[in-house]
């Protein structure tokens, strides 16, 4: 069951992301539930254990808090595929 939350909560978060960064045309639900759960652990990564903010370990999570903090991990991993133009 946990499995089908990550799901969920990834594809919002990549939504999300995906429409601040002005990719949504460009992705479907897939690279949208990739990017929102591959954002949230690089946001939880970055900002937790690189950072040491204490909030922001709740990245990925289904609250408000944790939800802000992977669609900022999933931006800045947008950020870098548009670099490397995969994306």
């Amino acid at each position: 069951m946990d499995w089908i939350i990550a799901i969920l909560v990834g594809a919002l978060i990549g939504w999300l992301a995906s429409l601040v960064m002005g990719t949504d045309a460009r992705q479907g639900a897939i690279a949208n539930i990739l990017i929102g759960i591959i954002g949230s652990a690089l946001g939880r990564w970055l900002f937790a254990d690189v950072l040491g903010i204490g909030g922001a370990a709740a990245a990925g999570s289904l609250s408000l808090l944790g939800i802000l903090w992977g669609v900022l991990g999933a931006i800045i991993l947008i950020f870098i595929l548009r670099a490397v133009r995969v994306l």
